[in-house]
């Protein structure tokens, strides 16, 4: 974590003085990352947070706790991932160069993909390789090749991902991806605890198989293998079925408004006034169009539906709308957006991050299906002027081992 440890004797001095009951509160509350970076600074503040109880507790209150990382370097200089959440108000730098030195990439600066738990996955375009890197116990682990062979960091697509953890402050995982295989969706696992990968051909949707859910209330898996303007082709991994099966939503861009009356979504003619961002069979898409000053080169955003899988797999199904007063709130010009998308346990969590002449700005919006509740929560300045973004992702679970 960030090293700023020459700050920190004094104030670990005054600490050590306080009765130790009352530094496993402080500890407590704070995050994470600050809880893993005092452990550096003393052998009492590192018997403290070793302390099983300690590990329980803190364990319990953050494996529910939802962090955003960005991925941000310079070129063939320090890379930097940053992590914020809504627990605190300011972002937490962690330092990836140091850790990822033993691998020999031959000066390459790497991509994030994705993150879950403890664990954050990494790409190599030069040669090809996953590498994963738990942050927690600071170990680095080579992903060997699926049975496609190398793959470059652009082969990767966010929505045809996931990163499966295993109970907190396991060291297991899965890395599923979902690929066109001969013109057959395939889904890709590789199993950590095996260091093998499986592929499956994934079966059309045919048999009755739920693609949500399953009465032991284990979720679906769904990984994008295609998206296409009026079809996507996903991969469903279910409990309940054998095999992996393939939905086919097909959007018609229609919506029935609040009033009942419907309505039109904008047309695809042109890619900058409508973005989708996919993701755990969700889809959101992202109306713009030109700014005050109608610079084709700058967008605001007008406007953000969230759509999902219908319960037989075959269509797109509109969810909710991000009322006007929210989206308004939202409102800065951009001239580039990306967006990245998830959803857990009942609330889908979308972010996305534009860039204005050099200026990033990051969004992050949560929605409670449920309640039908959208969130908005405030992201501070990353300060990433200059810099390039390398990768962004949700996660949840980061625990103590």
């Amino acid at each position: 974590m960030d090293d700023h440890r020459q700050n920190s004797a004094p104030n670990a001095i005054g600490l050590c003085l306080l009765p130790s009951e009352l530094m496993h509160s402080i500890f407590l509350s704070l995050v994470l990352p600050e809880i893993i970076r005092l452990k550096l600074v003393s052998k009492s503040f590192s018997h403290i947070i070793s302390d099983q109880s300690f590990i329980r507790e803190c364990n319990s209150r953050s494996s529910s706790t939802t962090w955003l990382f960005v991925y941000k370097k310079r070129w063939l200089r320090d890379a930097i991932l940053h992590s914020f959440t809504d627990r605190s108000d300011r972002w937490f730098r962690i330092p990836i160069t140091e850790l990822l030195k033993p691998i020999n990439f031959h000066s390459e600066d790497l991509y994030f993909l994705m993150a879950s738990g403890n664990f954050f996955l990494f790409a190599s375009n030069t040669v090809g390789q996953v590498i994963a890197v738990n942050l927690v116990t600071m170990t680095v682990k080579r992903i060997p090749p699926s049975t496609l062979g190398p793959r470059g960091t652009s082969s990767w697509r966010r929505s045809g991902m996931k990163l499966v953890t295993g109970r907190p402050g396991s060291d297991k995982f899965r890395f599923m991806f979902a690929e066109f295989v001969e013109n057959r969706p395939v889904l890709f696992v590789y199993n950590s605890e095996t260091e093998q990968w499986e592929s499956t051909v994934a079966e059309e949707n045919n048999v009755g198989c739920p693609p949500r859910g399953s009465h032991k209330g284990a979720e679906s898996i769904f990984l994008n293998a295609m998206n296409g303007p009026r079809e996507s082709v996903l991969i469903a991994s279910t409990p309940d079925c054998d095999a992996p099966v393939v939905l086919r939503p097909r959007f018609d861009g229609r919506r029935v408004a609040d009033d009942g009356q419907l309505t039109v979504g904008l047309s695809w003619g042109n890619a900058m006034d409508r973005l989708h961002v996919y993701g755990d069979g969700y889809m959101m898409i992202v109306e713009s169009e030109g700014g005050v000053e109608r610079n084709r080169n700058k967008r605001v955003v007008r406007g953000i539906e969230m759509w999902g899988v219908s319960s037989d797999g075959r269509r797109w199904e509109y969810v909710s709308r991000v009322p006007n007063e929210l989206t308004k709130e939202m409102e800065k010009p951009y001239g580039v957006m990306m967006g990245c998308l998830e959803e857990r346990n009942g609330v889908i969590r979308a972010s996305l991050v534009s860039n204005c002449e050099g200026f990033w700005d990051i969004i992050w919006l949560s929605y409670h299906t449920m309640s039908k509740q959208w969130t908005w929560i405030p992201v501070p300045d990353c300060k990433m002027k200059g810099w390039n973004m390398a990768g962004i992702s949700f996660s949840s679970g980061l625990t103590l081992p």
